[in-house]
């Protein structure tokens, strides 16, 4: 049985010198260590040997067994070695090339006129105030000569949660908060920018939320020629230094007088175009001297202080400034749209 087992031993390591690819391995794996092959077959027939003989031949088979198996395993890793080099160079990435570059974003159009237009009037000494998008009744009409019942309310037909909380029709509201947060002190110079909501229907001049920056200056002896000369500096900083301005009169509660402030148009110098319907004239605001009674309930006295109002919507502005059609596309996320702003 010794004899056998050195033969065949002898055999599967001449065999396995001649292996070319896996599968043979695998072949031969299974011939001399599997459940039907001879080595098994051998050792099965051990119950048949003397005591003496068992040891001697259970040490020979372990050893052809042991033999057999490091050839096959060195082959094993050998194979599992070149697949994984094969797999690696197929699968090599070459670091040399440029990397994809990232896409570059860009400020929006109406964040970069906010901006532009915050820029404008700190360069005039003026701080920017916020408040609530979600407001008060009192703080959105109320204390801005609008009581309950008020027609002019209709024009600013808001979204109500409740009969006291809405969303906030204007700026407005974060005027009456800094009035009452100054407690009758002066002077007040502020710019209110932020996000209003009123129940309109979308279309290309019309949206039932946009954004609006509305301006305050408290002070003893303020005058509507202080409101035309800041108005008129402001438009020449934003549209350029020939822009001429227009007030016309108009209504607001808050305000007394009030105007609506018209700009020359911007593409045609006034002189008369598509854009500005021939009239070479755009309105872009309104504005007025505030109102005694606001002063009053924001704390002030009229009889000793005086203050001026104004109110412009951003994507108005924005549409002039950059030829934009339809207020929508602001809107919409177009990257068409977006991408033309990337350089401005």
């Amino acid at each position: 049985m010794k004899e056998r087992l050195l033969t065949l031993k002898e055999e599967a390591l001449r065999e396995l010198a001649q292996v070319e690819n896996q599968q043979q391995l695998a072949d031969l794996r299974i011939k001399y260590l599997g459940k039907k092959g001879p080595l098994t077959e051998i050792l099965r027939g051990m119950g048949a040997l003397s005591a003496e003989e068992r040891p001697v031949i259970g040490q020979v088979a372990n050893e052809v067994r042991g033999a057999i198996e490091e050839v096959i395993e060195a082959k094993q890793a050998a194979y599992n070695e070149a697949e994984t080099n094969t797999r690696l160079a197929a699968e090599r990435i070459d670091v040399s090339l440029p990397g994809r570059p990232a896409a570059r974003g860009a400020v929006h159009p109406i964040s970069k006129v906010i901006e532009e237009i915050e820029d404008i009037f700190i360069g005039m000494g003026y701080t920017v105030a916020e408040g609530p998008e979600v407001e008060q009744d009192y703080y959105n009409f109320e204390a801005l000569n609008l009581p309950k019942n008020h027609p002019a309310r209709d024009m600013q037909d808001s979204f109500y949660i409740t009969d006291e909380i809405l969303m906030r029709t204007q700026t407005s509201p974060v005027q009456v908060r800094t009035m009452e947060k100054m407690k009758g002190h002066a002077p007040v110079k502020i710019i209110c920018p932020g996000k209003v909501y009123r129940r309109d229907d979308d279309d290309a001049t019309h949206s039932h939320m946009f954004t609006q920056i509305e301006g305050l200056v408290i002070d003893r002896n303020i005058r509507m020629s202080d409101l035309k000369g800041t108005l008129l500096q402001f438009v020449r900083e934003l549209f350029g230094s020939k822009t001429q301005i227009r007030l016309r009169p108009s209504f607001f509660p808050f305000t007394e007088p009030s105007v609506e402030v018209d700009v020359t148009c911007a593409m045609c110098g006034g002189s008369g175009c598509r854009v500005c319907k021939q009239t070479g004239w755009l309105e872009i605001l309104g504005a007025g001297m505030v109102h005694p009674r606001v002063l009053e309930m924001g704390g002030y006295d009229p009889e000793e202080y005086s203050g001026f109002a104004f109110g412009l919507g951003v994507e108005r502005v924005a549409m002039l400034k950059y030829d934009i059609e339809d207020i929508r596309h602001f809107y919409t996320n177009d990257l068409r749209f977006l991408k033309q702003f990337v350089h401005l």
